[in-house]
Protein backbone atom coordinates (compact mmCIF):
# COMPACT_ATOMS: atom_id res chain seq x y z
CA UNK A 1 0.00 0.00 0.00
CA UNK A 2 3.17 2.44 0.88
CA UNK A 3 4.24 1.78 -2.56
CA UNK A 4 1.05 2.90 -4.42
CA UNK A 5 0.16 5.63 -2.43
CA UNK A 6 3.54 7.15 -2.98
CA UNK A 7 3.62 6.59 -6.39
CA UNK A 8 -0.43 7.75 -7.49
CA UNK A 9 -0.28 10.32 -4.48
CA UNK A 10 -2.90 8.21 -2.56
CA UNK A 11 -4.98 9.44 0.50
CA UNK A 12 -5.71 5.99 1.93
CA UNK A 13 -5.98 4.65 5.51
CA UNK A 14 -6.12 0.90 6.33
CA UNK A 15 -8.80 -1.37 8.37
CA UNK A 16 -8.35 -4.72 9.57
CA UNK A 17 -10.37 -6.80 11.89
CA UNK A 18 -8.55 -9.36 13.52
CA UNK A 19 -8.30 -8.72 17.00
CA UNK A 20 -5.29 -9.66 18.06
CA UNK A 21 -3.26 -8.73 14.27
CA UNK A 22 -2.69 -5.53 16.71
CA UNK A 23 1.20 -6.01 16.66
CA UNK A 24 1.23 -5.88 12.70
CA UNK A 25 -0.30 -2.07 12.46
CA UNK A 26 1.56 -0.95 16.06
CA UNK A 27 4.65 -2.17 13.97
CA UNK A 28 3.74 -0.15 10.99
CA UNK A 29 3.07 2.97 12.01
CA UNK A 30 6.29 2.80 14.09
CA UNK A 31 8.11 2.37 11.12
CA UNK A 32 7.08 5.45 9.22
CA UNK A 33 7.57 7.08 12.04
CA UNK A 34 4.23 8.10 12.68
CA UNK A 35 4.23 6.75 15.85
CA UNK A 36 7.38 7.86 17.20
CA UNK A 37 5.75 11.75 16.67
CA UNK A 38 2.67 10.39 18.70
CA UNK A 39 5.18 9.34 21.42
CA UNK A 40 8.23 10.43 21.59
CA UNK A 41 9.51 8.31 24.69
CA UNK A 42 9.06 5.60 21.39
CA UNK A 43 11.74 6.27 20.06
CA UNK A 44 13.16 4.93 16.72
CA UNK A 45 16.33 3.72 18.20
CA UNK A 46 17.22 0.37 20.22
CA UNK A 47 15.90 2.13 23.21
CA UNK A 48 12.66 3.01 21.14
CA UNK A 49 12.06 -0.31 20.06
CA UNK A 50 12.66 -2.10 23.41
CA UNK A 51 9.97 0.21 25.22
CA UNK A 52 7.38 -0.26 21.80
CA UNK A 53 7.92 -4.34 22.83
CA UNK A 54 7.76 -4.18 26.67
CA UNK A 55 4.30 -1.71 26.55
CA UNK A 56 2.70 -3.90 24.30
CA UNK A 57 -0.28 -6.04 25.98
CA UNK A 58 1.11 -5.37 29.46
CA UNK A 59 0.23 -3.22 32.35
CA UNK A 60 -0.18 0.08 31.83
CA UNK A 61 0.79 -0.46 28.33
CA UNK A 62 -1.14 -0.93 24.96
CA UNK A 63 -3.37 -3.37 24.07
CA UNK A 64 -2.75 -6.09 22.10
CA UNK A 65 -5.40 -5.44 19.84
CA UNK A 66 -5.79 -2.03 17.44
CA UNK A 67 -6.79 0.63 20.21
CA UNK A 68 -7.95 3.72 19.73
CA UNK A 69 -4.63 4.90 20.70
CA UNK A 70 -3.12 3.28 17.80
CA UNK A 71 -2.04 6.02 15.06
CA UNK A 72 -4.16 5.61 11.97
CA UNK A 73 -7.08 3.61 13.47
CA UNK A 74 -10.64 4.37 12.95
CA UNK A 75 -11.84 0.90 13.80
CA UNK A 76 -11.03 -0.75 17.45
CA UNK A 77 -10.58 -4.77 16.44
CA UNK A 78 -11.32 -6.38 19.63
CA UNK A 79 -14.01 -7.83 18.21
CA UNK A 80 -15.06 -8.80 14.86
CA UNK A 81 -17.41 -8.15 12.01
CA UNK A 82 -17.73 -4.76 11.57
CA UNK A 83 -14.28 -3.91 10.05
CA UNK A 84 -16.24 -3.40 6.26
CA UNK A 85 -19.03 -1.16 7.71
CA UNK A 86 -16.31 1.51 9.12
CA UNK A 87 -14.34 1.15 6.01
CA UNK A 88 -17.59 1.96 3.69
CA UNK A 89 -18.28 4.35 6.52
CA UNK A 90 -15.03 5.76 5.65
CA UNK A 91 -15.20 6.79 2.54
CA UNK A 92 -18.72 8.23 2.30
CA UNK A 93 -18.51 12.02 1.05
CA UNK A 94 -15.10 11.48 1.15
CA UNK A 95 -14.21 10.73 -2.65
CA UNK A 96 -10.33 11.20 -2.71
CA UNK A 97 -10.31 8.51 0.03
CA UNK A 98 -9.46 4.50 -0.25
CA UNK A 99 -9.66 2.41 2.45
CA UNK A 100 -7.42 -0.64 2.28
CA UNK A 101 -9.57 -3.26 4.63
CA UNK A 102 -8.42 -6.90 5.60
CA UNK A 103 -10.84 -9.30 6.58
CA UNK A 104 -9.50 -12.88 7.67
CA UNK A 105 -11.47 -16.40 7.73
CA UNK A 106 -13.31 -15.18 11.35
CA UNK A 107 -14.31 -12.46 11.03
CA UNK A 108 -16.09 -13.47 7.21
CA UNK A 109 -18.38 -15.92 9.35
CA UNK A 110 -19.82 -12.89 11.44
CA UNK A 111 -23.59 -11.87 10.71
CA UNK A 112 -22.38 -8.25 10.59
CA UNK A 113 -19.32 -9.25 8.06
CA UNK A 114 -21.40 -11.01 6.19
CA UNK A 115 -24.12 -8.47 5.05
CA UNK A 116 -21.50 -5.77 5.08
CA UNK A 117 -20.57 -6.85 1.64
CA UNK A 118 -23.46 -5.11 0.41
CA UNK A 119 -22.29 -1.90 1.12
CA UNK A 120 -20.99 -1.68 -2.26
CA UNK A 121 -24.37 -0.70 -3.65
CA UNK A 122 -24.71 2.50 -1.83
CA UNK A 123 -21.30 3.73 -2.95
CA UNK A 124 -21.92 6.19 -4.89
CA UNK A 125 -17.79 6.51 -7.50
CA UNK A 126 -19.10 10.26 -8.03
CA UNK A 127 -18.65 11.69 -4.86
CA UNK A 128 -17.55 8.78 -2.29
CA UNK A 129 -13.92 7.06 -2.41
CA UNK A 130 -13.70 3.78 -2.76
CA UNK A 131 -12.58 0.57 -0.46
CA UNK A 132 -10.15 -2.32 -1.31
CA UNK A 133 -11.54 -5.07 0.36
CA UNK A 134 -8.69 -7.84 0.78
CA UNK A 135 -10.33 -11.13 2.19
CA UNK A 136 -7.09 -13.23 3.81
CA UNK A 137 -7.93 -17.14 3.34
CA UNK A 138 -5.63 -19.20 5.28
CA UNK A 139 -7.90 -22.32 6.33
CA UNK A 140 -8.40 -21.63 9.67
CA UNK A 141 -10.57 -19.95 12.44
CA UNK A 142 -8.61 -20.09 16.00
CA UNK A 143 -9.06 -23.43 16.33
CA UNK A 144 -11.40 -25.13 13.88
CA UNK A 145 -11.70 -24.87 9.81
CA UNK A 146 -12.95 -21.54 7.86
CA UNK A 147 -15.90 -21.85 5.61
CA UNK A 148 -14.68 -19.34 2.48
CA UNK A 149 -11.56 -21.43 2.75
CA UNK A 150 -12.93 -24.42 1.91
CA UNK A 151 -15.26 -23.96 -0.66
CA UNK A 152 -14.15 -24.51 -4.58
CA UNK A 153 -12.59 -22.23 -6.54
CA UNK A 154 -14.86 -21.01 -8.82
CA UNK A 155 -17.67 -21.13 -5.83
CA UNK A 156 -16.19 -18.73 -3.57
CA UNK A 157 -15.40 -16.72 -7.79
CA UNK A 158 -19.29 -16.85 -8.03
CA UNK A 159 -20.58 -15.66 -4.45
CA UNK A 160 -18.12 -12.55 -4.64
CA UNK A 161 -19.32 -11.54 -8.47
CA UNK A 162 -22.79 -11.97 -6.94
CA UNK A 163 -22.13 -9.45 -4.31
CA UNK A 164 -21.58 -7.05 -6.79
CA UNK A 165 -17.56 -7.32 -6.66
CA UNK A 166 -14.52 -8.32 -9.31
CA UNK A 167 -12.65 -10.66 -7.56
CA UNK A 168 -8.83 -10.99 -7.88
CA UNK A 169 -7.18 -14.07 -6.40
CA UNK A 170 -3.24 -14.29 -5.14
CA UNK A 171 -2.41 -17.85 -3.61
CA UNK A 172 0.46 -19.46 -2.95
CA UNK A 173 3.33 -20.16 -0.43
CA UNK A 174 6.54 -18.87 -1.31
CA UNK A 175 7.11 -15.68 -0.33
CA UNK A 176 8.87 -13.76 -2.89
CA UNK A 177 6.82 -14.70 -5.47
CA UNK A 178 3.87 -13.82 -4.03
CA UNK A 179 4.73 -10.55 -2.96
CA UNK A 180 5.33 -9.46 -6.82
CA UNK A 181 1.64 -11.20 -7.06
CA UNK A 182 0.53 -9.09 -4.74
CA UNK A 183 2.13 -5.49 -5.95
CA UNK A 184 0.72 -6.43 -10.02
CA UNK A 185 -2.63 -7.12 -8.46
CA UNK A 186 -2.81 -4.04 -6.38
CA UNK A 187 -1.49 -2.56 -9.13
CA UNK A 188 -4.26 -4.13 -11.10
CA UNK A 189 -7.21 -2.77 -8.27
CA UNK A 190 -5.97 0.38 -8.29
CA UNK A 191 -6.53 1.11 -12.34
CA UNK A 192 -9.87 -0.77 -12.02
CA UNK A 193 -10.85 2.11 -9.40
CA UNK A 194 -9.75 4.94 -11.17
CA UNK A 195 -11.10 4.06 -14.40
CA UNK A 196 -14.67 3.41 -11.84
CA UNK A 197 -14.15 7.28 -10.93
CA UNK A 198 -13.34 8.65 -14.08
CA UNK A 199 -16.18 7.01 -15.96
CA UNK A 200 -18.97 8.32 -13.22
CA UNK A 201 -16.86 11.96 -12.42
CA UNK A 202 -15.98 12.67 -16.04
CA UNK A 203 -18.05 11.12 -18.49
CA UNK A 204 -21.11 10.43 -16.16
CA UNK A 205 -21.44 6.84 -15.96
CA UNK A 206 -24.27 5.85 -13.81
CA UNK A 207 -24.59 1.92 -13.78
CA UNK A 208 -23.11 0.35 -10.51
CA UNK A 209 -19.71 -1.01 -11.32
CA UNK A 210 -17.95 -4.08 -10.43
CA UNK A 211 -15.69 -2.92 -7.81
CA UNK A 212 -12.46 -5.03 -7.09
CA UNK A 213 -11.57 -7.00 -4.49
CA UNK A 214 -8.68 -9.06 -3.92
CA UNK A 215 -8.71 -12.96 -2.29
CA UNK A 216 -5.48 -13.88 -0.84
CA UNK A 217 -5.03 -17.32 0.16
CA UNK A 218 -1.53 -17.91 1.76
CA UNK A 219 -0.87 -20.27 4.71
CA UNK A 220 -1.98 -19.67 8.67
CA UNK A 221 1.51 -19.27 10.00
CA UNK A 222 3.16 -18.48 7.08
CA UNK A 223 6.73 -18.07 7.28
CA UNK A 224 6.61 -19.16 11.12
CA UNK A 225 7.99 -22.41 12.26
CA UNK A 226 6.88 -25.57 10.41
CA UNK A 227 6.65 -27.77 13.43
CA UNK A 228 6.49 -27.38 17.30
CA UNK A 229 7.27 -30.80 19.93
CA UNK A 230 6.44 -32.71 16.67
CA UNK A 231 2.99 -31.30 15.71
CA UNK A 232 2.24 -29.72 12.92
CA UNK A 233 2.39 -25.68 13.50
CA UNK A 234 2.41 -23.69 10.08
CA UNK A 235 -0.42 -23.95 7.68
CA UNK A 236 -2.67 -25.42 10.48
CA UNK A 237 -5.04 -23.91 13.17
CA UNK A 238 -2.14 -24.81 16.26
CA UNK A 239 -0.34 -21.26 14.30
CA UNK A 240 -3.34 -19.37 15.84
CA UNK A 241 -2.19 -19.83 19.10
CA UNK A 242 1.05 -19.73 20.81
CA UNK A 243 3.34 -21.05 19.16
CA UNK A 244 4.90 -22.39 22.23
CA UNK A 245 3.91 -21.59 25.44
CA UNK A 246 6.36 -23.33 27.75
CA UNK A 247 9.60 -21.24 27.77
CA UNK A 248 11.40 -23.52 30.18
CA UNK A 249 12.25 -25.49 27.29
CA UNK A 250 15.59 -24.88 26.27
CA UNK A 251 14.59 -26.00 22.69
CA UNK A 252 11.90 -23.38 22.56
CA UNK A 253 14.47 -20.81 23.24
CA UNK A 254 16.01 -21.67 20.43
CA UNK A 255 13.28 -21.93 17.85
CA UNK A 256 12.09 -18.91 18.73
CA UNK A 257 15.63 -17.41 18.26
CA UNK A 258 15.51 -19.49 14.84
CA UNK A 259 12.43 -17.99 13.86
CA UNK A 260 12.89 -14.16 14.84
CA UNK A 261 16.50 -14.72 12.86
CA UNK A 262 14.93 -15.79 9.87
CA UNK A 263 13.60 -12.07 9.28
CA UNK A 264 17.13 -11.23 9.11
CA UNK A 265 16.88 -7.67 11.43
CA UNK A 266 20.34 -7.26 10.77
CA UNK A 267 20.00 -5.54 7.13
CA UNK A 268 16.73 -3.82 8.34
CA UNK A 269 18.40 -1.86 11.09
CA UNK A 270 21.29 -0.19 11.52
CA UNK A 271 23.86 -0.69 15.07
CA UNK A 272 21.48 1.73 16.76
CA UNK A 273 18.65 0.14 15.97
CA UNK A 274 17.02 2.16 13.44
CA UNK A 275 15.33 1.47 10.31
CA UNK A 276 17.58 1.98 7.36
CA UNK A 277 17.34 5.19 5.36
CA UNK A 278 16.78 2.95 2.17
CA UNK A 279 13.93 1.08 3.81
CA UNK A 280 12.46 4.12 6.06
CA UNK A 281 12.10 5.99 2.49
CA UNK A 282 10.06 3.80 1.27
CA UNK A 283 7.06 4.62 3.53
CA UNK A 284 5.34 8.20 2.56
CA UNK A 285 5.85 11.43 3.60
CA UNK A 286 3.88 13.45 6.12
CA UNK A 287 -0.03 12.88 6.14
CA UNK A 288 0.45 10.61 2.97
CA UNK A 289 1.11 8.19 5.63
CA UNK A 290 -1.65 5.52 6.98
CA UNK A 291 -0.78 6.29 10.19
CA UNK A 292 -0.91 10.12 10.18
CA UNK A 293 -3.97 10.37 7.45
CA UNK A 294 -6.24 12.62 8.69
CA UNK A 295 -9.15 10.84 8.28
CA UNK A 296 -7.94 8.48 10.65
CA UNK A 297 -7.06 10.89 13.31
CA UNK A 298 -10.56 12.91 12.67
CA UNK A 299 -10.12 15.28 15.51
CA UNK A 300 -8.31 17.42 13.11
CA UNK A 301 -10.77 17.14 10.19
CA UNK A 302 -13.81 18.05 12.58
CA UNK A 303 -16.16 21.30 11.96
CA UNK A 304 -18.34 22.71 14.49
CA UNK A 305 -21.71 22.63 13.45
CA UNK A 306 -24.10 25.86 12.86
CA UNK A 307 -26.73 24.88 15.72
CA UNK A 308 -29.84 27.06 15.92
CA UNK A 309 -30.94 27.82 19.65
CA UNK A 310 -32.98 24.80 21.18
CA UNK A 311 -34.64 26.92 23.36
CA UNK A 312 -36.56 28.04 20.16
CA UNK A 313 -38.17 24.60 19.63
CA UNK A 314 -39.86 24.33 22.95
CA UNK A 315 -43.32 23.23 22.87
CA UNK A 316 -45.63 25.33 24.97
CA UNK A 317 -47.59 23.76 27.30
CA UNK A 318 -49.98 26.17 29.35
CA UNK A 319 -51.58 23.91 31.01
CA UNK A 320 -51.22 20.45 32.05
CA UNK A 321 -52.55 17.98 29.16
CA UNK A 322 -53.88 21.37 27.28
CA UNK A 323 -51.10 20.37 24.23
CA UNK A 324 -51.50 17.79 21.33
CA UNK A 325 -47.49 17.19 21.03
CA UNK A 326 -44.82 14.71 20.04
CA UNK A 327 -41.41 14.91 21.27
CA UNK A 328 -39.68 13.67 17.78
CA UNK A 329 -41.17 15.48 15.62
CA UNK A 330 -40.17 18.50 17.25
CA UNK A 331 -36.61 17.44 16.77
CA UNK A 332 -37.17 16.73 13.64
CA UNK A 333 -38.14 20.19 12.80
CA UNK A 334 -34.91 20.91 14.79
CA UNK A 335 -32.30 18.45 12.73
CA UNK A 336 -34.51 20.16 9.90
CA UNK A 337 -32.73 23.39 10.49
CA UNK A 338 -29.57 21.88 11.51
CA UNK A 339 -29.13 20.09 8.29
CA UNK A 340 -30.31 23.22 5.98
CA UNK A 341 -27.80 24.90 8.16
CA UNK A 342 -25.18 22.29 7.63
CA UNK A 343 -26.01 20.64 3.95
CA UNK A 344 -22.11 19.68 3.65
CA UNK A 345 -21.68 18.68 7.26
CA UNK A 346 -24.61 16.93 8.51
CA UNK A 347 -26.26 13.43 7.90
CA UNK A 348 -29.15 11.60 9.19
CA UNK A 349 -29.29 8.02 8.79
CA UNK A 350 -32.68 5.80 9.02
CA UNK A 351 -32.22 2.59 7.49
CA UNK A 352 -36.55 3.06 7.09
CA UNK A 353 -37.59 5.14 9.50
CA UNK A 354 -37.09 8.21 9.42
CA UNK A 355 -40.84 9.29 8.83
CA UNK A 356 -42.29 6.86 11.00
CA UNK A 357 -40.33 7.75 13.76
CA UNK A 358 -41.98 11.49 13.21
CA UNK A 359 -38.63 12.86 11.98
CA UNK A 360 -40.68 13.70 8.37
CA UNK A 361 -39.31 17.20 8.84
CA UNK A 362 -36.31 16.64 7.37
CA UNK A 363 -37.87 15.65 3.99
CA UNK A 364 -38.76 19.26 3.57
CA UNK A 365 -34.76 20.15 2.89
CA UNK A 366 -33.48 16.70 1.78
CA UNK A 367 -33.88 14.06 -0.30
CA UNK A 368 -33.67 10.41 0.37
CA UNK A 369 -30.33 9.22 -0.25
Amino acid sequence: MNRVIKQHDLSMIYVTGPGYGGPGLVANTYLEGTYSEVYPDISSDAEGMRRLFRQFSFRGGIPSHVAPETPGSIHEGGELGYARLHAYGAVFDNPDLIVCCVVGDGEAETGPLATSWHSNKFLDPRRDGAVLPILHLNGYKIANPAVLARIPHAELESLFVGYGYKPYFVEGDEPEAMHQLMAATVDQAMSDIREIQRKAREGGELSRPLWPMIILRSPKGWTGPKEVDGKLTEGYWRSHQVPFSDMSKPEHIQLLEVWMRSYQPDTLFDADGRLKPELADLAPRGERRMGANLHANGGKLLRDLRLPDFRDYKLDVPAPGGVLGESTRTMGIFLRDVMRDNADNFRVFGPDETNSNRLGALFEVTDRT
